[in-house]
């Protein structure tokens, strides 16, 4: 469990690599999200026929069920592929568009990199040197759903990948975010891709893979939205004239219809705020903690972003440096929550108070720690709220508390590259009555 929680600890300190990491390795030129607008979309540049056939693998390889860049494809329905196909012939009908140098680079660059990705994949025998510098192989492994594949595509990442940030809007809104309590990473996130990442980020559009739009949600909540109306209008609006303003200064959004664009919230109410433009609904990258496929997020082109609540900005001194493995936890399984959303309220009447080895509570009287409880305990459950994201999964891999997920339709963080069943545990609702069972 040690190895396992110190390897996705790391994974998750570096979280604007791997994010980007995340797009360069999804069809992020498919369009496939619902429910839909009724907008069609033709792309129009001959890079995204390159990377829709890169993606678009022959199924005839024998490699398919452990290639995490296949998994979410070969995974999609019929029509999805259809999609797929219809944006290649749309594209090779324009086969006279003259491409820049920096285009032709751009092409040939991403073509060479998921060539060697698919042969990373491919490979079999020891993995010790790629996960854990040769001192772990089969525990550190298990936790990826093809270690070669991740490695080789985090290296293609460090190599070549290119982000431009659009200098475009103001402050407070643009440009900025919290960096500190529930929505920590929509600030954090901002904030790096501003000022820090300076080998990802490129100053020359026409170098760059993709195209990030600095403004935040959790922001225009705080500024925009008037409290107790529950109307998201002026979010929506402040999406869309952002997103006009962009398209109508450059050709990068134009061309794609934004397929190669970005945003990125981790507020419950990202994903109404991409509703102000269908496009960026249906087309573009959404990088959410709210990743609810119920409600639209797409795995095929979203991505899903862990959420952390850092109450003062920092991770908890205890979290950084738990207890070593081998200290006693006591307790089965630990939570404590408000009665937000409709699963908590089921988690509270079945297990509060009922059993001294499920130690579920609603409020902890003052003279208990949260973090000690979490620390002391063997499973950590972890219940939606009013949204499917809860911080308590990244708290409860910090204290290497095995995650009990209790949710519906919460699409899970890097699902594309972990195999989350080797290190944490997904309940049905249904199924929370016979929760110490499943623990």
């Amino acid at each position: 469990m040690e190895t396992i929680s110190s390897a996705l600890v790391s994974l998750l300190l570096f979280l604007p690599v791997l994010l980007l990491f995340g797009c360069i390795n999804k069809n992020i030129f498919s369009v496939n999200s619902a429910p839909k607008f009724e907008y069609t979309t033709v792309f129009s540049v001959p890079i995204v026929e390159l990377q829709t056939k890169a993606i678009s693998i022959s199924t005839s390889s024998d490699h398919h069920h452990d290639d995490p860049i296949l998994t979410v494809y070969n995974s999609a329905a019929p029509s999805n592929n259809t999609t797929v196909l219809n944006v290649t012939e749309n594209v090779k009908k324009k086969k006279n568009v003259k491409l820049s140098k920096e285009e032709e680079e751009m092409e040939h660059g991403l073509a060479r990199a998921r060539a060697t990705i698919r042969k990373a994949a491919s490979l079999t025998g020891n993995i010790s040197r790629i996960v854990a510098d040769g001192d772990e192989n089969d525990v550190a492994g298990a936790i990826y759903l093809n270690a070669r594949a991740f490695y080789q595509s985090y290296m293609e990442m460090e190599k070549r990948f290119k982000v431009h940030v659009y200098s475009e809007g103001e402050l407070p809104i643009v440009h900025d975010g919290p960096c500190k309590d529930i929505y920590t990473i929509e600030g954090r996130f901002i904030h790096e891709m501003e000022h820090g990442a300076k080998r990802f980020k490129t100053r020359d559009p026409l170098r760059a893979h993709v195209y990030f739009m600095p403004f935040s949600v959790a922001w225009m909540v705080k500024y925009l939205y008037k409290p107790l109306t529950y109307d998201h209008t002026a979010m929506k609006q402040f999406v869309a004239d952002y997103v006009r303003v962009v398209s109508s200064k450059y050709p990068f959004w134009n061309r794609t219809q934004g397929a190669d664009h970005f945003m990125l919230s981790c507020h419950d109410w990202g994903p109404h705020a991409s509703h102000g433009n269908p496009f960026l609904y249906n087309t573009s990258i959404r990088v959410l903690c709210n990743a609810n496929s119920s409600e639209g997020f797409s795995p095929r082109k979203d991505v899903s972003l862990p959420e952390i609540h850092l109450y003062g900005g920092n991770v908890p001194p205890k979290l950084i440096s738990p207890p070593p493995a081998t200290s006693p936890r006591p307790y089965l399984a630990f939570f404590s929550g408000g009665l937000h959303g409709p699963i908590r309220p089921i988690l509270l009447d079945h297990w509060k108070g009922r059993d001294p080895d499920l130690q579920v509570h609603e409020y902890l009287p003052k003279d208990l720690d949260y973090y000690s409880f979490m620390l002391r305990s063997k499973f950590c459950l972890c219940p939606s709220g009013h949204e499917v994201a809860s911080p308590r999964i990244v708290e409860a891999i910090y204290a290497e508390c095995v995650p009990v997920i209790l949710s519906d339709h919460y699409v899970l963080p890097f699902s594309d590259v972990l195999r989350w069943e080797a290190f944490a545990i997904q309940v049905n609702v249904s199924e929370i009555p016979r929760l110490k069972e499943e623990c």
